[in-house]
């Protein structure tokens, strides 16, 4: 029974990759569960905040969830063909070393998503997060295909996905949380 969370990587309300993870969430199995976190509350890194204050409360407890979860889900926009500053520096924060405590990306599955009202479905974006990626010695999961949401106007309405990326999204979440039980 794996226990994700998923993170949208968009500050914005209504945003389609907010729609996405929610969505994400509803599509997991039986049994299987996805804790959407928030990362509205991540401050900008600055090695003199770190330095004179340690890690920021949002950013110790986003490490505690991710470091409690069985694998991450990451609901990625697309802008100017790369990846959102936002999610950028929450990953940055979280990755930073804490004294007495390992990396909690290391090792941790992980599934790449994202929406777009553009035509490549944040391919481009997808692509560039794998050098960090591989920094961060994720496990990146590839073994469901990619998920990616091109003209997500055309396929979210009142933030609900439509129902044949649905059953897409479902059939992607599943295929992710059995290869997370079967580690």
């Amino acid at each position: 029974m794996a226990k994700l969370v998923g993170i949208a990587g968009s500050l914005r309300k209504s945003s389609y990759n907010r729609a996405l993870i929610a969505a994400a969430k509803e599509a997991m199995p039986e049994g299987s569960e996805l804790e959407v976190l928030s990362i509205d509350d991540v401050p900008l890194y600055n090695g003199d905040v770190e330095k004179a204050s340690g890690t920021p409360d949002p950013v110790a407890r986003l490490r505690k969830q991710i470091g409690a979860a069985d694998g991450i889900v990451i609901s990625t926009p697309e802008y100017n063909a790369s990846i959102p500053g936002v999610l950028k520096n929450a990953v940055d924060w979280i990755s930073r070393p804490v004294e007495g405590e390992g990396s909690v990306f290391a090792g941790k599955p992980l599934a790449l998503m994202g929406a777009t009202p553009g035509g490549l479905g944040t391919a481009l974006s997808q692509t560039a997060w794998l050098p960090t990626l591989r920094d961060l010695r994720l496990v990146y999961w590839t073994g469901g295909g990619n998920f990616r949401l091109s003209r997500a106007s055309e396929e979210i309405s009142d933030g609900r996905l439509s129902e044949s990326k649905m059953a897409a999204l479902e059939k992607f979440m599943g295929s992710f949380a059995a290869f997370v039980d079967g580690r």
